[in-house]
C-alpha cells in the first residue's frame, strides 16, 4: 500500500515519477486566470488565522460543509473563526474522493509543513500550528506567491476599474511577480440585469464621456477602457457566458434593442441574444486588434437557490451546470470572426464535461500558422478541476487536438494558498503521460517528453499569451 499523500503522490509509474520530479516539479507557476484581490498583493497582506486565508471566500469549501449538513451559522454566519474552522476540519475528515480533501493536505504540507491528516480529533493542532506560522513575515501574501514559484498573476477585472493597485505594483521595483490585469466586461454585457443602466453611468464616467447612449457610444467606451487596460500591460481578456451564441443581427436593429433597454423596458430573449452576439463579436475583432487573447467561460447556471441569493449574494456556492450549450452557435461565432480574419487567439472552457467532444472538434476548424493551438481547449474548470476531470479534459485534447499545445492550469481562485492545484494538475498530468509511455503508445524519448510536460506546465501559455516574461 502508498503512504498518504508521499513524494510520488498520483505518480504510479516510474516514467510519471521522472516526469514530475525532474521537470514539471522544477518549472515555475503561471497563473492567467484568476481571482485574488490585488489589493491585498499591493499590501502584502499578513492574515490573522487559517480561516481567513482558507475559509474566507472558497465556496467550494462551503457546499461540501453545506453538503455534510453544516448549520449556515459556520459556513459564512456569525461563528468565530476557530469554530468555523473545527466544522471544516470534521467535514474535511470524511471527504473521500473528493479534491478538497487532496487539495488541504498539499496547502498543509507545502506552505505549513503538517504532513499528518486534517480531522475532528487533530483540528486543535492543526490550528495552532497554522496560526503560528502565519504570524511570520515568510507568510505574507508576497511571500506565499514567491515560494510558490510564481512569475505572473492575472487578475480579473471590470472595465471601470482604475487599476490603482496594479499601478502601485508595477512600481514597486521590490516585488518582481507580474501582477497584470485582465479585462472581464460582463457586466457591460449582460444586457438583461436591473442595474445595467447604472453601470453605463459609471462605465462613461471612467471613459471620460458625459454618457453612453447607443451601442456606438456603449462601443467607443469599451474602446476606451481597452487602451488603458492595455497600457498597463492587460493582454488577455475573460468572459462569463451562459453560451457561446450567435444571432446576428442589423446594427439599426441593434441600436433599437440598445434604445429600448435605456427606456427601461423589458427586452425579449431573442433581443438579448442579439445584443449580446453583436457585443461578443465587437470585442473580438478589437481583441484581434489589440493582439490579446480571448477566454470563454460557459456552460454555468448561477444562484439557483433564490432564497439563499438573497440572503448571501451571488458566488456564494448556489451555482450548478447548464446542459444547455449548442456547439453549432459557437463554430457560427467564430466563423463570423474568421470570415475577415479578425478571430484573435481564443480559449474555449466549458462547465459541462459532456462538451469536451465537441469543443474538440470545432477547435480544428479554426487553427491557423499564427500561433500554436491558437484556438484551445481550456482546462478543466471548477465543477471538473478534480482527477478524473482534469484526465478526461486531457485525453480528449489529445484524441481530438494538440495536447503538446496546451497552455496547462489555472488557479481560477480566490486564495494565495491555491498554487498546489498547478502541482495537483502536473502530477495528473506526469503520470497521463506516464501511463501512455509505460503502455508502449509513446516512446520513453525524454527529450521529448521533458518538452512537453514543461510546455504544458508553464511555456506554452508564456508563448499563448505573449507575457512579457524571460
Amino acid at each position: 500500500m502508498k503512504a498518504f499523500m508521499d513524494k510520488d503522490f498520483l505518480l504510479e509509474t516510474e516514467t510519471a515519477k521522472k516526469l514530475f520530479h525532474d521537470y514539471a516539479e522544477k518549472t515555475p507557476i503561471l497563473d492567467y486566470h484568476c481571482h485574488i484581490n490585488p489589493k491585498e498583493i499591493a499590501e502584502d497582506r499578513q492574515f490573522d488565522n487559517i480561516t481567513q486565508v482558507w475559509l474566507g471566500g472558497d465556496h467550494y469549501k462551503w457546499r461540501f460543509m453545506r453538503s455534510c449538513g453544516v448549520d449556515e451559522k459556520y459556513i459564512t454566519g456569525d461563528a468565530s473563526d476557530y469554530e468555523k474552522f473545527c466544522k471544516w476540519a470534521e467535514c474535511l475528515g470524511k471527504a473521500i474522493g473528493n479534491p478538497l480533501f487532496h487539495w488541504s493536505h498539499l496547502e498543509l504540507q507545502r506552505y505549513f509543513g503538517y504532513n499528518g491528516v486534517l480531522n475532528k480529533n487533530t483540528a486543535d493542532e492543526v490550528w495552532n500550528l497554522c496560526n503560528e506560522k502565519l504570524q511570520q513575515p515568510s507568510m505574507s501574501v508576497r511571500n506565499l506567491i514567491k515560494q510558490s514559484n510564481v512569475t505572473l498573476i492575472c487578475t480579473t477585472d471590470d472595465p471601470i476599474d482604475s487599476l490603482e493597485w496594479h499601478k502601485k505594483l508595477a512600481a514597486d521595483d521590490t516585488f518582481d511577480v507580474k501582477v497584470l490585469p485582465a479585462w472581464r466586461p460582463d457586466k457591460a454585457m449582460n444586457i438583461e440585469k436591473p442595474d445595467y443602466l447604472d453601470y453605463l453611468e459609471k462605465l462613461a464616467a471612467a471613459a471620460g464621456m458625459t454618457e453612453i447612449n447607443s451601442f456606438a457610444s456603449l462601443k467607443e467606451a469599451l474602446k476606451n477602457r481597452m487602451a488603458f487596460f492595455a497600457s498597463m500591460g492587460c493582454n488577455v481578456s475573460d468572459h462569463a457566458l451562459e453560451y457561446v451564441m450567435y444571432y446576428p443581427a442589423s446594427d439599426d436593429e441593434l441600436e433599437e434593442i440598445f434604445l429600448k433597454r435605456l427606456n427601461k423596458m423589458v427586452l425579449t430573449k431573442e433581443e438579448e441574444l442579439k445584443f449580446k452576439t453583436a457585443f461578443m463579436l465587437f470585442v473580438g475583432k478589437e481583441y484581434h486588434k489589440l493582439d490579446w487573447a480571448m477566454q470563454l467561460h460557459y456552460g454555468c447556471k448561477r444562484d439557483n437557490n433564490t432564497l439563499m441569493f438573497e440572503k448571501l449574494g451571488p458566488d456564494t456556492g448556489y451555482d450548478c451546470i447548464n446542459n444547455y450549450a449548442p456547439s453549432a452557435q459557437m463554430a457560427d461565432f467564430l466563423n463570423a470572426l474568421i470570415v475577415t480574419d479578425e478571430l484573435p487567439r481564443t480559449v474555449i472552457y466549458s462547465l459541462n464535461p459532456n462538451d469536451n467532444q465537441a469543443i474538440g472538434t470545432i477547435l480544428g476548424c479554426f487553427q491557423d500558422s499564427t500561433a500554436v493551438a491558437k484556438i484551445q481547449q481550456g482546462s478543466a474548470w471548477w465543477f471538473n478541476d478534480h482527477k478524473t476531470g482534469m484526465q478526461d479534459q486531457m485525453i480528449s485534447l489529445a484524441n481530438l487536438g494538440n495536447l503538446s499545445g496546451f497552455v496547462g492550469m489555472l488557479t481560477d481562485s480566490r486564495s494565495f494558498l491555491s498554487y498546489t492545484r498547478h502541482e495537483y494538475f502536473r502530477r495528473i498530468l506526469c503520470n497521463l503521460i506516464g501511463n501512455w509511455v509505460e503502455s508502449g503508445e509513446f516512446p520513453a524519448d525524454y527529450d521529448t517528453l521533458s518538452e512537453i510536460v514543461t510546455d504544458i506546465s508553464y511555456n506554452n501559455a508564456k508563448r499563448y499569451f505573449k507575457f512579457p516574461l524571460a
